[in-house]
């Protein structure tokens, strides 16, 4: 009797270790994937930014700025499209479930990944446009 009894206590024992480490882990990935939910916003709203901080930067520059910028290929390793639309800018993975649109000036040409090239001629803004 002594020897079963011993058994199922180390069977319940065995048990509560198990549900204690299914617990734990649980809640690693939980933290985990809310990190690295936070870091994709995060990406996606300093491409975003970053355009609209160029455009900015020509709207209030002199007549014939222009410079080169980049724009990533991918947010963290996952494919996105990036366009400006009716005075926007937007950003959005191909998964949608990251995006983010900020106001910009009026602008002449599209934008793209890799480099790009803006421009202030005749009072208005150029992206990428000879």
């Amino acid at each position: 009797m002594a020897k079963a009894q011993s058994a199922i206590e180390f069977i319940i024992l065995i048990a509560f270790m198990f549900f204690f480490f299914i617990l734990l882990f649980s809640i690693i990935y939980e933290n985990t994937s809310e990190k690295n939910k936070d870091r994709k916003n995060l990406l996606v709203k300093e491409i975003a930014l970053g355009v609209q901080d160029e455009i900015n930067l020509a709207l209030g520059s002199s007549e014939g700025y222009s410079r080169n910028f980049a724009v990533p290929e991918k947010v963290d390793n996952q494919e996105y499209t990036i366009n400006i639309t009716e005075g926007l800018v937007y950003v959005k993975t191909d998964d949608g479930k990251y995006s983010m649109a900020l106001p910009v000036a009026n602008v002449t040409g599209n934008i793209q990944k890799g480099n790009n090239t803006i421009k202030k001629e005749n009072n208005e803004i150029k992206l990428n446009v000879n």
